[in-house]
């Protein structure tokens, strides 16, 4: 990193989140907003003017500038990051690309868009000596820290683990979404990349406007459709099976079965660990909070965002944590660690290699509902237990000239 102890980002994909950790990394010492890089011109624009007016109303000078085409961040010797914000479809090829230029990496999650594209990213990190960071902030948050902590310890009136509901939501759904005209500045070929071709809805793009300043007013919704996302599942099982693996102690590991819900009695999404374990897509409360409930042998707790409960008071944190309910997509603490991480060369709270597991873990769900039956997977393998059927959603073929 730069000389003088800064840390100099570059931000890929200028949407709504984007600026959310804009907001977040901005307000870290020793860190410099210099780049943006986004195929909506309007978003360009929007991200320049929002971050010299935030250098400027610190009487500070810092030139700040933006491209179409991200790789021209890749180039520039003097920046040491990149933030990856862009849709899940881009995430391996711009993480891959990064790596090969030797820039640290804060990776929105889920990490990537196929399992295929996973391993190769933490293959390539470790390969070129990245410090990369997945967005999984609940890893950040005292309150699931501390219930994950009391599972690992199997303490008095918890007991040993037994059962996990981790509640993300529903896999996605075909495209639907009629064909509209595209913005004259966004270039649509480019968002599309590696993906099949879809058409156009500002839904997958929220309009905003500079003048007066309009930011998103939903998030966009490619996550919710199989062509262009995860849905849900990927979406809430980078936060909530992220939490429930590292409860089960299988961050380094994953599922032995996967069971689709409907199929012989089965209600809900079923993980099967090799410890016999269960872990469900499943509401723990009557308004589907998404959150998780760990169920122990003499006890349970519940944690979402900004909230902990349990059957004994003796499982709560002692005061209440300092949690980042309210502040969730900004989370200093999960940001300042990254470039804690940055400075000292060592890996953050969520590595690479325990996003890989999520996100893999996550894309299953997605395949066995799909497939409509139960996946056997290997995780020790990272593969499909003799299923071809299965295998061939391992990874999605590029279009467009894209390789991985």
């Amino acid at each position: 990193w730069s000389p003088n102890n800064t840390v100099r980002i570059g931000f890929i994909g200028l949407g709504q989140q984007a600026i959310n950790l804009f907001d977040g990394f901005s307000k870290i010492p020793g860190v410099q907003i210099v780049a943006g890089a986004d195929v909506y011109g309007i978003k360009r624009t929007r991200f320049e003017n929002r971050v010299k007016n935030y250098y400027e109303g610190l009487n500070r000078t810092v030139d700040v500038k933006t491209y179409t085409d991200y790789r021209r961040i890749l180039d520039r010797k003097d920046i040491d990051a990149v933030i990856i914000a862009t849709p899940d479809h881009w995430h391996a090829l711009m993480a891959l690309d990064a790596c090969a230029a030797g820039k640290d990496v804060y990776q929105e999650k889920p990490m990537t868009f196929t399992i295929k594209e996973s391993i190769k990213v933490a293959e390539a990190v470790r390969k070129h000596n990245i410090v990369f960071a997945v967005g999984s902030q609940q890893r950040s948050d005292s309150n699931f820290q501390h219930a994950v902590n009391m599972a690992h310890k199997e303490v008095k009136d918890f007991g040993k683990l037994a059962k996990v509901n981790a509640y993300v939501g529903p896999a996605p759904g075909p495209y639907n979404l009629p064909e509209e005209a595209v913005p004259s500045d966004l270039d649509w070929q480019k968002w599309l990349g590696p993906l099949e071709h879809v058409h156009y809805n500002h839904r997958l793009n929220p309009p905003i406007s500079l003048d007066p300043v309009e930011n998103e007013a939903y998030w966009a919704e490619w996550r919710y459709f199989k062509e262009t996302g995860g849905g849900f599942m990927c979406d809430w099982g980078a936060h909530n099976f992220d939490i429930g693996q590292w409860a089960l102690k299988k961050d380094h590991s994953g599922p032995v079965k996967v069971i689709p819900p409907g199929y012989k009695g089965t209600e809900f999404l079923t993980f099967v660990y090799d410890n016999g374990v269960e872990m469900t897509n499943e509401p723990y409360d009557m308004n589907n909070t998404r959150g998780v409930k760990l169920w122990g042998t003499d006890g349970w707790i519940e944690v979402q965002r900004g909230k902990i409960t349990a059957s004994h008071d003796s499982l709560l944190p002692v005061k209440e944590g300092d949690t980042e309910g309210g502040l969730y997509e900004e989370s200093s603490s999960h940001l300042q660690n990254f470039i804690d991480a940055v400075k000292s060369r060592i890996d953050p709270l969520v590595p690479v290699e325990v996003g890989q597991r999520t996100t893999t873990t996550s894309i299953l769900g997605n395949i066995a509902t799909e497939l409509n039956r139960p996946v056997s997977w290997s995780p020790t393998e990272q593969y499909f237990v003799n299923d071809p059927e299965a295998a061939k959603y391992y990874h999605r073929e590029y279009h467009n000239g894209y390789k991985l």
